[in-house]
C-alpha cells in the first residue's frame, strides 16, 4: 500500500507538471463557476472541443448565469442549442437550472450524491462538477481517461463490461484522492486527448511513460464487439401554402419539442426534392423530402409557419439544412 501511495504521488506530480506546461487554455478551465462548468460538460458529451467552443461562448452570452437560464422557456433553450444535437442534454440543463434556482436559491450542490439527483447528471458529470468547480476529490471517467488508465494498467478486461469498468473507476478514484483533484482530472483527460491518443500514441513524449505497463498500447482499451452501423431511410414532405410551410412539432423522445418537416407515410412514385444523410448514434439516416400539395386538414401537432420566420423556431439541423436546400434551389 505504501509503495502504491509513493507511486501515485509521483504519477500525479509528473502529470500535473506536464499539464501546467502543455495543457490547452480552454474557457471552462478558467472558471470555478459550477453553472459554467456544467454547461461545458453537457455540451462536451459526444461533441468535439472545437465544435463546443463557439457554442459555449454564445450560450453564456445569452444565458450568463443559472438564473438567466432558469427564467426562459424551453423553446428558447432548444433554439440556442440547435446544431449540437442530442437535445435531451439541453432539456436536462434547463431543468437543472430551474431546480437549483427554485429549490436551492441558485446554490449548486457539491457532493456526487446530491449532484446525481439533478436531471441527466450521471456519475461522470457529477464528478466533473465536484472536482472542477469545488476542487474536491471525485473520479471522472470519459473516453480519454478510460484509454489512459487501461494502458497504464495494461488492462486486458473489456472496459465496457462490469469488471473492467469497475477497475477503471476505482483507479480513477485512487488518483483523484489527493491535493487539487481539479488539476489531476483535467490532466488525465488532456493526456488522453493530446498524447495517449487512439492510434499511434505519442509514448516517447508521454510524461508518465515510466508508470505505464502497456505492451501494445494501440490494442487498449479492450471492448466488446460493437454493433454495426445501420442505415435507415426517413420520408418527410414539403407543403407550402402562400408563404407558409407546414411543420410538425415532435412529441417523441428523439426531437421532442423541435419543429420538423412532417413525416410522409408513403411516397409512392414521387421523386424527392432533397436527399441528405446524417448520423444518430449507431444509425445513418437518409432523409428524403418530397413535395406535395397543401393538405386540406392538418394534424394536431402540425402548424403553418411563415418561411421568413423559420430561423426563430427550434429545429434539428438536418431539417434546417433540408429546408435551406429547398429554398436555395427554388424548389417550392
Amino acid at each position: 500500500m505504501k509503495q502504491f501511495l509513493v507511486e501515485r504521488t509521483k504519477f500525479r506530480s509528473a502529470l500535473g507538471n506536464w499539464f501546467a506546461r502543455e495543457g490547452r487554455k480552454l474557457p471552462w478551465r478558467a472558471t470555478r463557476d459550477p453553472y459554467r462548468i456544467l454547461v461545458s460538460e453537457l455540451m462536451l458529451q459526444q461533441t468535439q472541443v472545437a465544435t463546443v467552443l463557439g457554442y459555449y461562448e454564445r450560450w453564456l452570452e445569452r444565458f450568463p448565469t443559472v438564473w438567466d437560464l432558469a427564467r426562459v422557456d424551453e423553446s428558447e433553450v432548444l433554439r440556442a442549442w440547435e446544431g449540437l444535437g442530442y437535445y435531451n442534454r439541453a432539456r436536462n440543463l434547463h431543468r437543472c437550472a430551474r431546480i437549483i434556482v427554485e429549490k436551492r436559491d441558485g446554490v449548486f450542490p457539491s457532493t456526487v450524491d446530491e449532484l446525481r439527483l439533478l436531471p441527466g447528471i450521471g456519475r461522470y458529470t457529477a464528478g466533473a462538477v465536484r472536482s472542477f468547480a469545488f476542487d474536491l476529490a471525485a473520479p471522472i471517467v470519459d473516453g480519454n481517461v478510460v484509454r489512459v488508465l487501461s494502458r497504464v494498467l495494461n488492462l486486458q478486461f473489456p472496459v465496457d463490461e462490469a469488471y473492467g469498468n469497475r477497475i477503471i473507476w476505482e483507479t480513477a478514484e485512487s488518483y483523484a484522492a489527493g491535493d487539487h483533484p481539479r488539476i489531476l482530472n483535467s490532466a488525465l483527460m488532456e493526456l488522453g486527448a493530446l498524447i495517449c491518443i487512439p492510434r499511434r500514441p505519442l509514448c516517447m513524449i508521454c510524461p508518465v511513460r515510466s508508470f505505464c505497463r502497456a505492451v501494445d498500447p494501440e490494442s487498449l482499451p479492450k471492448k466488446k464487439g460493437r454493433p454495426k452501423i445501420e442505415e435507415r431511410s426517413e420520408a418527410y414532405f414539403w407543403a407550402v401554402h402562400g408563404n407558409a410551410v407546414l411543420l410538425s412539432q415532435n412529441q417523441g423522445k428523439r426531437w421532442q419539442g423541435l419543429w420538423t418537416l412532417p413525416k410522409l407515410a408513403e411516397p409512392g412514385a414521387l421523386k424527392p426534392v432533397v436527399i441528405l444523410s446524417h448520423p444518430i448514434t449507431r444509425f445513418v439516416i437518409q432523409l428524403r423530402v418530397y413535395r406535395i400539395e397543401p393538405p386540406a386538414t392538418v394534424d394536431v401537432d402540425q402548424e403553418w409557419h411563415q418561411i421568413d420566420f423559420l430561423d426563430n423556431l427550434p429545429m434539428p439541423s438536418p431539417h434546417r439544412r433540408a429546408i435551406k436546400m429547398i429554398l436555395e434551389g427554388n424548389r417550392f
